[in-house]
């Protein structure tokens, strides 16, 4: 039966393709073949525009651009004029390619950022770090045969345990430092250690001039040290978090190195490893060995992780990095110091900070900077800085402009997956600051800064802010 059944098949596949042979010269003589019309067709209009000098190109060899100063005026004066945003507002609006100033307000006046600021600790750390930069966190031997030490290397990514796998990028963990620290020590026949943790890397004060304790207690931020786990977020229990949650906003941790320290202690135990008493805060001896280490992920890739949810942490780590780099003490004073130094060897001007997050009410940006800041990192001749523009939040998709945020998260649709910008915002303070395509497909960099708003006005603020990305998006502005 199985023989007569292939031979059934074979026979008919023979017939219709013999069929199907036989049809084809009189199908094949129906087609019509295509002519070209005789006649002129209607010529589009562009779609999308090249930005040469934005897309690899220089300043000022792409096409004129199609938003005028005065259309731009008219669309824009009055969205940034609303009382929502008060009576201290600077706005700047430029044509990337060709670095023309197409809207200018106050651009020039020196006014608190927030995290806008994130924009210049990002610059100053791919300009000097580089992008492939990782920072190690270190198991050392300690000064006798039963010490070890766990030495930060001020990796602002640190987690405590693995995190989910859907997080992304995915950092090194203390799991995984005591699984390899485990090993090296039961290859010395050590089963027990006594165990101290170095924070020595940065100095000074743990918070910034102008942070309040309620930074803490409210989950905006942890003391900077160059040990902690989790940015210092908690869960309810006061565990270590190890999943990337900016909307935890429960109290963090209070001393983050002894968390980290008290963390490993309890990892090393699974791992067969006793340690001997309360981990203790003292600094590597000299010339110790490494016994294992784990680095963080690409520094672009932090830089994109911290951007696109205004991580306060790591822009605080990343700077003090950047001044250790530069031979500047580790400390809020000198990383600031580092960053703008780093900003103005750019070319960029009118930066004054005491802190490199923006969470301090005592820094300073122009929207020129911030708008000089994004130039800078759009330019064909900084590619190293690129990653400060592919981090910026997406609006209506990613990060603080996600759709539901609660300041940003509102844009129109115009500018939605066009716009990318940095917000910022503190009690009285809405900030935004980043690029958009206008309807043509002209690439506008933008900056806005609104720094004394109305009581309880943020909300007011910051959908006022989307409304001149969408502006902007939306614009023809002949």
């Amino acid at each position: 039966m199985a023989l007569l059944s292939l031979a059934l098949l074979c026979a008919f596949t023979i017939g219709a393709g013999t069929a199907v042979a036989r049809m084809l010269p009189a199908r094949l003589a129906l087609l019509q073949v295509p002519a070209v019309a005789v006649r002129g067709l209607p010529t589009p209009e562009p779609v999308l525009r090249a930005a040469v000098g934005a897309l690899g190109g220089q300043p000022g060899s792409g096409p004129q651009p199609g938003v005028t100063k005065a259309g731009l005026s008219a669309a824009v004066s009055g969205l940034i004029g609303a009382r929502a945003l008060g009576t201290d507002v600077g706005a700047v609006v430029t044509d990337l390619a060709t670095g023309d100033v197409l809207y200018a307000s106050n651009s020039a006046a020196p006014l608190a950022p927030a995290s806008t600021a994130k924009l210049a600790t990002s610059i100053a750390a791919l300009d000097v770090l580089r992008p492939g930069a990782r920072f190690a966190t270190r198991v050392v031997t300690g000064a006798t045969p039963s010490a070890i030490v766990l030495v930060g290397g001020g990796d602002p990514t640190l987690a405590a345990g693995p995190p989910p796998a859907s997080d992304y990028p995915q950092p090194a963990t203390l799991a995984s430092l005591a699984a390899a620290t485990a090993v090296a020590l039961r290859a010395r026949g050590r089963h027990r250690a006594r165990l101290g943790y170095d924070t020595s890397l940065f100095t000074g004060p743990a918070l910034a001039p102008g942070w309040p304790a309620s930074y803490v207690t409210t989950g905006n931020v942890t003391a900077i040290t160059a040990l902690e786990v989790d940015q210092g977020r908690l869960t309810a229990r006061g565990a270590p978090q190890d999943s990337d949650d900016p909307g935890n906003f429960l109290p963090r941790s209070s001393d983050p190195a002894a968390s980290a320290a008290v963390a490993f202690a309890r990892l090393l135990g699974r791992h067969g490893i006793k340690i001997i008493g309360p981990p203790a805060r003292l600094r590597a001896p000299a010339g110790s060995a490494t016994l294992a280490q784990v680095s963080s992920p690409p520094l672009a890739e932090i830089v994109q992780w911290m951007l696109t949810e205004s991580n306060n942490v790591i822009a605080e780590n990343l700077a003090r990095q950047v001044a250790i780099a530069t031979g500047q003490p580790a400390t809020f004073s000198g990383a600031a110091a580092a960053v703008m130094a780093t900003d103005r060897r750019l070319g960029v001007t009118g930066i004054d900070l005491v802190d490199s997050s923006g969470l301090s009410p005592r820094d300073r940006i122009t929207p020129d900077a911030l708008v000089q800041l994004i130039t800078a990192a759009a330019a064909a001749g900084h590619p190293a800085l690129r990653a400060a523009i592919t981090g910026l939040p997406v609006a209506g998709f990613s990060g603080t402009l996600a759709a539901g945020q609660d300041a940003f998260g509102g844009a129109g649709p115009a500018a939605l997956g066009v716009v990318r910008a940095k917000t910022g915002n503190l009690a009285t303070v809405a900030a935004l600051a980043g690029v958009a395509y206008a309807r043509d497909g002209q690439l506008l960099a933008f900056a806005v800064i609104a720094d004394h708003l109305p009581k309880n006005g943020l909300q007011a603020a910051g959908s006022d802010l989307l409304g001149v990305a969408t502006a902007l998006a939306g614009c023809g502005c002949r």
